[in-house]
């Protein structure tokens, strides 16, 4: 039976990450310390060569347990015999068959069927020479990284492909720069490796079911402030691709658009991916040091900054045509709304649509505190002088605001946005 205690913890962190730990160096272990996945669809003829040499090349090289996972998404030739084959045959070999076509979905069933700690896949072709293999699952192995990707733009890369794909390839990569503000250099490459507690709570976010699926995933765990490592690789094009260019690149801007508009509003409860520090004792946190402090700080007041400039600029604007307190008071609503959408996200890192409007309601009462301070100080220089100057006017809402502004910084940080508590406060609450 679950304790009260445990109950308490998963209803103040909800599905947060672990820290991340160096995996046992049991190499005697039943259980396979590395899944690769292998996704294909109608490739009777590559299949047996691809998973025969990756399996020399695993039993030779790797120092752990391994398994290699077929996963066939709907295959209408001979690749559902040819995988069952190979699994009779070859040690660690197992199938998983879906009736629904897509590279996407077939990654996302053997990644979640896996008891692995680390998963990868590769492309059957295996264009991407497998001496980077290890190299690729290493930092998830030690600990150091979440995700790890094969990249094929990095300079010390030795890729031989045509111009056409090359063309393509990097148009791709920079329309995510642009669009996405993606800093990963490759995200087509077929040849990446994920933690089985990070794919646990990143592939429910995670739509497309096609070719799009690696480009979402690199998107949200980036986001997110997952750690991804990228390995440059040696590549060679395999000019017998079936990957029908036009139709892909036709989903992969669909993707795009999607995947923009839903960060672009805050639709993605990316804060369940957030990870702590590690155990370095340099990363523990400070009796009676506020955790984040700092960091908060500097984004209140660079967001406090900015509003405070649209504030001025409303009510400037405001001003011309009606009293100075109604100017005030719809100037201070409009920026307070901004000031408190951007504080949410920026300054305390609450991201998804879970009590969006109860956080506004908060920040419109935090709001009145300094209504009443703005509007009891222009009732004040009223009473002081009866035609005041407009310059006089902001002289004394700038100072009326930076007093509001320390205040709102502490019901923020206190009342409308509060830490949650970790595993490790509630175990010190309950001593």
């Amino acid at each position: 039976m679950r304790t009260e205690s445990a109950a308490a913890t998963d209803r103040l962190s909800p599905g947060t990450l672990p820290a991340r730990r160096h995996l046992p160096a049991r190499s005697q272990a039943p259980a396979p310390v590395l899944d690769v996945v292998v996704p294909v669809h109608n490739e009777e003829q590559d299949l047996a060569p691809c998973v025969r040499r990756l399996h020399d090349h695993l039993a030779r090289t790797f120092p752990y347990p391994f398994r290699i996972t077929v996963a066939d998404n709907a295959s209408t030739d001979r690749t559902p015999d040819v995988a069952r084959e190979l699994a009779d045959t070859v040690p660690g070999v197992r199938v998983h068959r879906l009736e629904q076509k897509g590279r996407g979905r077939a990654l996302r069933t053997a990644w979640s069927r896996s008891e692995a700690p680390v998963l990868a896949y590769m492309d059957v072709d295996l264009s991407t020479d497998l001496n980077a293999l290890l190299p690729l699952v290493a930092p998830l192995i030690s600990g150091h990284s979440d995700l790890a990707i094969g990249t094929r733009l990095a300079r010390s890369s030795r890729v031989v492909r045509g111009p056409k794909r090359e063309f393509i390839s990097r148009a791709y990569n920079l329309i995510l720069r642009s669009s996405l503000a993606a800093r990963f250099s490759d995200a087509q490459c077929g040849f990446k490796a994920i933690r089985r507690e990070v794919a646990e709570r990143l592939l429910p976010l995670v739509e497309d079911t096609g070719w799009f699926f690696d480009t979402e995933m690199l998107v949200l765990a980036e986001r997110a402030g997952l750690r991804i490592h990228e390995v440059p690789v040696d590549w060679v094009d395999d000019p017998d691709s079936t990957v029908h260019i036009v139709r892909t690149a036709t989903d992969d801007l669909k993707g795009v658009w999607r995947v923009g508009r839903a960060l672009a509003v805050g639709a993605l409860p990316l804060d369940r991916l957030a990870r702590p520090f590690g155990d370095d004792p340099r990363d523990r946190t400070l009796a009676g040091v506020p955790r984040g402090l700092a960091r908060q700080l500097v984004g209140f007041c660079a967001v406090g900054a900015l509003s405070t400039l649209l504030y001025l600029l409303l009510y400037s604007a405001l001003r011309a045509g009606t009293g100075p307190q109604a100017a005030n008071a719809a100037a201070l609503l409009l920026s307070a709304v901004a000031n408190t959408a951007a504080n949410r996200r920026l300054t305390f890192g609450v991201r998804g649509r879970e009590r969006a409007v109860r956080h506004q309601a908060q920040g419109l009462v935090v709001l009145g505190i300094g209504l009443a301070l703005t509007s009891g100080s222009l009732a004040a220089l009223d009473a002081a002088t009866a035609t005041p100057s407009h310059g006089t006017e902001l002289a004394v809402l700038i100072t009326a605001n930076l007093a509001a502004t320390v205040l709102r910084f502490l019901l923020f940080r206190a009342w409308v946005f509060p830490e949650r508590r970790t595993t490790t406060d509630l175990e010190d609450v309950t001593r």
